[in-house]
């Protein structure tokens, strides 16, 4: 039984790896569920305190992974036209996977930039800042599965 799990765990981890690229994968979750088989066996027990931290780890991302590309409009010069057409961008592009969601964020932020009375430079500005902030978002997300990754690797040798 602990080697399904172990094998489920390894396919949780790269599925979740994945998912850090692919916007319909849930990268994060997958990485903490391969990390939960693993706790499930004999092979290695992890504190309550490591699941709760990780897991604490794993909805921040998520709820970061929907707001990055927000703040990333409005600390690059956008306005609440930015950021509110980076929102409807981003809830459109959802719609449209997988590049609605790299040029959703960017398109809705220029739009509302346009749309608000900005010139294209600074509307191209703050779209330029969502499209920074989704890729942000993304490199946080590797990162956190990688960790999880390591943890997993480590845990069974």
């Amino acid at each position: 039984m602990d080697v399904l799990l172990i094998i489920l765990g390894i396919i949780c981890l790269l599925v979740g790896l994945a998912g850090c690229i692919l916007p319909m994968l849930p990268g994060p979750p997958l990485s903490y569920a391969g990390l939960l088989l693993l706790h499930f066996t004999e092979r290695a027990q992890f504190t309550p305190t490591q699941l709760f931290v990780w897991l604490g780890i794993v909805i921040i991302i998520q709820v970061l992974d929907y707001f990055v590309p927000l703040i990333g409009a409005k600390y690059s010069g956008g306005t609440r036209w930015g950021t509110r057409g980076c929102l409807v961008g981003t809830i459109i592009g959802l719609f449209f996977m997988p590049w609605g969601l790299v040029i959703g964020p960017f398109l809705g932020a220029f739009i509302g930039e346009l749309m608000g009375g900005r010139d294209s430079m600074q509307a191209l500005k703050s779209g330029l800042g969502s499209l920074a902030g989704f890729l942000l978002g993304t490199v946080l997300k590797c990162v956190v599965c990688g960790y999880f990754i390591w943890e997993f690797a480590t845990a069974l040798l």
